[in-house]
């Protein structure tokens, strides 16, 4: 793999964009999504709630879904077919509605009589408030990204394109391909007996789990708040 650090390089950094890219935005509309439908003064609360939570249970299939993706939005190739199918989650949008809907309304009733905007009480008070919450989810955002290669599998031709994951799974199905046809392969000349087996796949447990394991636990204690806090009254 290290023979030809250029290739895995690169797809390191396009992973690393997809993921940077991808929390960001995630995390920015899941807490405005969470954020209205946690308001009691909202009048289409439960309508909207419901909405969401109905496509928890039902989704639209995966022909249609690589249609609107290729043929109406001709995201075709693009890092943005990798990006937007993760940025919004109906079960990171109920966390969030459950964890915003413990934030005091008197706060922000007190904030309109000073003269606060909606989107300034929003970036002021609510997201510094919901900061265990943002980190939880951002956690798991950042992590489906890292992880994701089945969309990038099914939009993504260009080898400049390709993502860390998809990258260590086209080497590992080449390597199984190469294994299972014998003959062809000594009629390359190539030594099927030097091939890796499982230590490649070590290797790629290593490479594709490496960064995160060591980004983690400089997050680890606003992940553990997060997951309590909606556990406790009061």
């Amino acid at each position: 793999m290290f023979q030809s650090p250029k290739i895995l390089l690169r797809a390191y950094g396009v992973t690393i964009v997809v993921t940077v890219a991808g929390t960001a935005a995630g995390l920015l509309l899941t807490a405005m999504t969470g954020w209205v439908l946690s308001r009691s003064d909202y009048r289409f609360n439960r309508q909207a709630t419901f909405y969401v939570f109905f496509t928890m249970l039902f989704g639209g299939g995966l022909v249609p879904f690589y249609i609107l993706m290729t043929q109406y939005l001709h995201l075709k190739d693009s890092l943005l077919a990798v990006i937007i199918p993760g940025l919004l989650s109906p079960f990171h949008i109920m966390v969030m509605k459950g964890f915003m809907s413990k934030i005091p309304f008197e706060m922000i009733e007190s904030a309109k009589v000073d003269g606060s905007s909606e989107m300034r009480i929003f970036f002021t008070m609510v997201l510094p408030l919901s900061t265990p919450a943002l980190t939880t989810l951002g956690l798991t955002i950042a992590f489906n990204y890292w992880n994701e290669w089945f969309n990038a599998m099914l939009f993504i031709d260009k080898p400049n394109l390709a993502t860390l994951q998809l990258l260590l799974v086209r080497m590992l199905s080449t390597i199984e391909y190469l294994t299972a046809n014998t003959e062809f392969v000594k009629q390359l000349g190539i030594d099927v007996g030097q091939l890796p087996k499982y230590s490649v796949r070590m290797a790629m447990a290593i490479l594709a789990a490496g960064p995160m394991l060591c980004i983690f636990p400089f997050f680890q204690r606003y992940f553990v708040s997060g997951l309590t806090l909606g556990s406790l009254k009061g």
